[in-house]
């Protein structure tokens, strides 16, 4: 019987006729090779010239094999709980910066052999994400190394997700009898280890998802922390799921009333109380104290951290960050320069330093005689755009760091160049689905103060502000758009009053808003005010 899909051999033996007449041809397209059936099995034409290659039935026999144990497998691993079957999306994280913080992570022995070991997994689906699949073997196989050594004889159920890595890629690189062979060491850990349910997952399984997800992209931060939430349910006292769960709910946090009232701070306290050494943790609730104004005991975290761990790079700039805040930059450029001498590649640090020479430079503005401060400001702001311009290369799509950047080119007078970086970071916050209102809130900056544009700096601001009055940006614009309305009240009341109303009705002060958009009205007809006085109104029947 022919196979399936096959023409005769009166076709085939027409169609070489054709191929022969036409063979420069057949050099340059990307069509398969033509085939066909003789009495010896499948003849197959190469590309290069019309000699036919015959391959006999014994060789379909084994192709018909590995096929149908290919799809035998796939199914299996589909059920698996590993980096292949999490969904993680390259287009979801800037690869390049995942690569490299990644890669500093083991240089630095971050989370020690059990840390390393995890990031090892992490690093082989990155290197197999980017068609390396032998180097991809090599850190998984680090991996299982690490953990063996680290866990001794309890580390069946932290390899589950290396054994699940490695059946994946072998399958991929069509090892299928090794492939096999990591599966069946699966189904044996399944059977001595058994979970509550089929579906259930053991406590090992979802810190180490957990961990991967928060590392590969902000997009995974809800899960990565049910993720951590479901895996402290049943081991409370790990003090990685702990940590994780601190560090995770640290970044997607918004500001509380106060200090009591917020889930990271418990969080970071109950962390630390599982995991003592950990001097980030300690850093990091510095920093949330801070923003709560519990500057003692913020500042003696921090300065005991810092005395822990004096050359600990990811404690470092925490630290640095933490002196930034506070006003101390000098110190922080310091420790940020330190850190940086010993992860040359983190656009985190980078980022930190031009925020740190950004903020020496407006101080700078601020108190010293327009005669003695032009060099020095010019040299600082060269220095923020230097580390700015770092950042976004080692992490292309790092938003906050583009529209700083668009702001600094504004300053300097590069104008096209600032309106052209807004754009792409306008776009990229849009395909990201996230950092739109800092964009918005700088782009007005850039607007007000480079352009002079008023109009459409009051735009931006308004914009920034209504996506969120609670943040910094939110506030920041605000501000912003309170000092514009003052400066108009007297030669322009109407729209003065209009953008005071707009502040109050975004900040839930509706009695406020209603009497400055009544003010705005009594100067001259606006729709968009009578429509703004008319739902206010309604809403406090």
């Amino acid at each position: 019987m022919r196979p399936s899909g096959l023409r005769p051999a009166s076709f085939a033996s027409q169609h070489i006729r054709r191929i022969i007449a036409h063979r420069r041809g057949w050099r340059t397209t990307e069509a398969a090779a033509p085939s066909f059936h003789s009495e010896q099995g499948l003849v197959s034409l190469g590309s290069d010239d019309c000699s036919p290659i015959i391959f006999t039935s014994g060789f379909w026999k084994t192709t018909l094999i590995s096929m149908t144990q290919a799809k035998h497998l796939e199914t299996e691993l589909q059920q698996l709980e590993c980096h292949f079957t999490w969904e993680l999306k390259k287009e979801d994280t800037d690869i390049t910066d995942l690569l490299n913080r990644l890669e500093e992570n083991i240089k630095i022995n971050l989370g020690g052999k059990a840390g390393v070991a995890q990031t090892y997994n992490s690093l082989a689906f990155v290197k197999y994400l980017l068609g390396f699949p032998t180097e991809a073997l090599s850190n998984l196989q680090k991996s299982e190394e690490l953990t063996k050594e680290f866990r001794e004889n309890d580390c069946d159920k932290w390899l589950i997700v290396t054994y699940g890595n490695l059946a994946w890629l072998q399958y991929h690189m069509k090892s299928y009898a090794e492939c096999e062979s990591y599966l069946e060491k699966l189904r044996d850990i399944a059977e001595r280890f058994p979970t509550e349910t089929a579906s259930a997952l053991h406590h090992e399984v979802l810190g180490e998802k957990a961990w991967a997800l928060f590392k590969f992209s902000r997009e995974n931060y809800e899960r990565a922390k049910e993720c951590f939430r479901k895996a402290l349910e049943l081991e409370p006292n790990e003090g990685e799921w702990n940590a994780g769960y601190a560090i995770v709910l640290y970044r997607t946090e918004t500001e509380h009333s106060n200090p009591t009232d917020s889930p990271t701070i418990k969080q970071l306290r109950r962390a630390i109380e599982t995991k003592p050494d950990d001097d980030v943790l300690k850093v990091l609730l510095g920093l949330k104290l801070a923003a709560y104004k519990k500057f003692d005991e913020a500042e003696s975290l921090v300065e005991k951290a810092l005395e822990n761990s004096p050359e600990d790079p990811h404690v470092i700039r925490y630290v640095g960050k933490f002196f930034r805040n506070k006003g101390s930059v000098d110190r922080a450029i310091a420790l940020l320069k330190r850190a940086l001498e010993k992860t040359s590649n983190s656009s985190f640090i980078h980022h930190q330093l031009a925020l740190s020479y950004n903020r020496k430079k407006t101080h700078l503005f601020q108190t010293r005689s327009q005669r003695s401060k032009g060099a020095e400001i010019q040299r600082l702001r060269n220095q923020c755009i230097y580390h700015l311009e770092m950042a976004i290369t080692l992490k292309p799509s790092f938003i906050f760091a583009m529209s700083e950047l668009a702001v600094q080119y504004g300053e300097n007078q590069h104008i096209f160049k600032a309106e052209e970086l807004f754009q792409t970071t306008f776009q990229t916050a849009e395909e990201k689905k996230y950092g739109s209102q800092t964009v918005h809130f700088h782009y007005a900056q850039f607007q007000q103060h480079s352009k002079k544009c008023e109009s459409l700096a009051i735009k931006h601001y308004m914009e920034c502000l209504k996506m969120d009055p609670g943040t910094s940006e939110g506030k920041r614009s605000a501000g912003s758009l309170k000092k514009i309305a003052e400066r108009k009240i007297h030669r322009n009341p109407k729209e003065a009053f209009g953008i005071l109303g707009f502040i109050y009705k975004e900040n839930g002060e509706r009695g406020k808003a209603i009497e400055c958009y009544e003010k705005a009205l009594s100067y001259e007809a606006n729709e968009e005010y009578l429509q703004n006085l008319f739902h206010l109104r309604l809403s406090l029947e």
